[in-house]
Formats: C-alpha cells, sequence, structure tokens
C-alpha cells in the first residue's frame, strides 16, 4: 500500500522500527490460548476484515469493513464472525443480526484524519459467543506514557490463522488519533491493539489503515472508548443500524474508502 504520512511520523517509524517485534502466527490450540475472541469477519465474495469480540454477542470491527469497494453496503447475511479461525476450524463460528457504523465516519469524503477518527463499527451477532469458549475485551484508555502495545490480526497472506506482533510501538498521537509501527496490511482492518492495563490486555485501538511507507511500517489507529459507547447507543436506538432487511433511520455507509494513512493529522512523539 502507498502511505502518505507527515515527515515527522516517517521519522518516528524510522526511529523505532527496529524495535518491533516479528510476527508470530499462533497455529496450534496452545497458542490460540487467551485470543480466541479474536476473528475473522468474513465480508462475502472473498474479502475479509478482522474483529474482536466485545462482549458476548458485540463484535468490533473497522467500520469501512461494512463497505464494498464501488458496491455500496454489505448485506449483513453475508457476514460471518469466525472466532479463533485457525487453518480452517474455528473456536465458534455466528452470523451477524445487526450492525452499526459510527455516524461520525464520513461516506463519500476524501480519507483523512477524521474519518479515521471514526473508523468503528459495532456488529451484533445472531446468537452469544459463550466467554467460557472465547472470553471478550474490555475496551480502555490508551495512557499517555504507554509506548508498548502489541496486535494480533489476519491479514493478506495470513489470513488462516492469527498472527500476534507481541510489541510494537505508540510512535505518534494527535488528539485523538494513534500511528504505530505494527505489521499491518489488507485484511488487518479493525484489528484489535491492546495494551496492559495492570495485568490485563484492554483493547486501546483498532487498525484502521497502514502498511509500508518510505520511513519503514505504520498503521493508524483511534481512541476508542466514547466511540464504542456511541455505537451501543446506537444500536439501542436503532438509528443507522444495519439490518437483514435494509438500514433503519438513516444509512451510514455507502462505499469503501481507499487504505491509506491519515492525512493532516500531526503526529507527535509521545
Amino acid at each position: 500500500m502507498k502511505i502518505r504520512v507527515l515527515a515527522i511520523a516517517i521519522s518516528l517509524v524510522t526511529a523505532l522500527a527496529a524495535q518491533a517485534g516479528d510476527l508470530k502466527r499462533l497455529t496450534l490450540r496452545q497458542d490460540l490460548l487467551g485470543f480466541e475472541a479474536v476473528g475473522r469477519l468474513d465480508l462475502g465474495r472473498g474479502g475479509f476484515c478482522t474483529g474482536v469480540l466485545i462482549g458476548p454477542g458485540l463484535v468490533l470491527t473497522a467500520g469501512h469493513c461494512l463497505n464494498r469497494v464501488n458496491q455500496g453496503i454489505v448485506d449483513i447475511r453475508d457476514l460471518r464472525f469466525r472466532a479463533g479461525l485457525r487453518d480452517g476450524a474455528a473456536i465458534a463460528e455466528r452470523g451477524v443480526k445487526r450492525a452499526v457504523v459510527h455516524p461520525g465516519y464520513r461516506i463519500g469524503g476524501a480519507v483523512s484524519a477524521e474519518n479515521v477518527r471514526h473508523d468503528v463499527a459495532l456488529l451484533e451477532l445472531d446468537s452469544p459467543i459463550a466467554s467460557g469458549i472465547a472470553a471478550s475485551f474490555r475496551v480502555d484508555h490508551l495512557s499517555a506514557n504507554s509506548k508498548d502495545v502489541s496486535v494480533v490480526s489476519y491479514a493478506q497472506g495470513r489470513a488462516e490463522a492469527l498472527s500476534r506482533q507481541a510489541r510494537c510501538n505508540v510512535v505518534g498521537k494527535f488528539q485523538d488519533l494513534f500511528a504505530f509501527d505494527c505489521d499491518v496490511t489488507f485484511g488487518a482492518s479493525g484489528a484489535p491493539v491492546f495494551a496492559r492495563v495492570g495485568d490485563r490486555s484492554r483493547i486501546v485501538s483498532l487498525i484502521s489503515s497502514g502498511g509500508n511507507g518510505d520511513g519503514g511500517q505504520v498503521a493508524f489507529g483511534m481512541e476508542l472508548p466514547a466511540l464504542v459507547g456511541d455505537l451501543k447507543q446506537a444500536l439501542r436506538s436503532g438509528r443507522g443500524v444495519l439490518m437483514a432487511h435494509g438500514v433503519s433511520r438513516p444509512a451510514l455507509v455507502t462505499r469503501r474508502p481507499a487504505t491509506t494513512a491519515a492525512p493532516g493529522a500531526k503526529f507527535v512523539r509521545p
């Protein structure tokens, strides 16, 4: 992917890239322990993103995953969440009953810091996945002094099993946007970015876009807690909710934006 990044973000990525950890394929069942709640979200017709359980029946992913390039809104009847998928076997598999994209996500506009900031969607599964099967994660704030994060994702070239990067770095912050030097590419959209809060891993961001830039690997995500609260409220109210028979009051997504960086965001080193 071609990434357009401000010079300051590129220099930060270059300086820290050597410190980021390698990806590990979670091939064996014991490798997957603790990450069963991360799954592949199959979009139909071969496309996929990454999603993560934040409750027994709720999956968080990137908002742009619910758009097809030049085809408009996905039919949620085509969506399948496959928790902990590895080499054809999933811990649990569910369809999607309802979905909502954050109302702040601008549809049809240019890719921008504002769109990355709101690139979040919440899916309600057609039946819950019990915590004893796949324990969901809590969403939390990324603390001001956090520098190390981790990412668990599916992606192009590694679509059949989760890969975990146990350590990558927060290389820039701009208001409620983050830049990371995590190893991501197509399919990793919606992948959870984890940080340690006490003795537990919490989701502090989602991958919105990323890839190889001139300065090295770079990925962009957003501050989550307020957005997740908005999405839960939208599900309760029904506003903008995608359902099998259409969209309720009003449609929120029409097409998928191109994968790129967050232009105009002046990231500074944390």
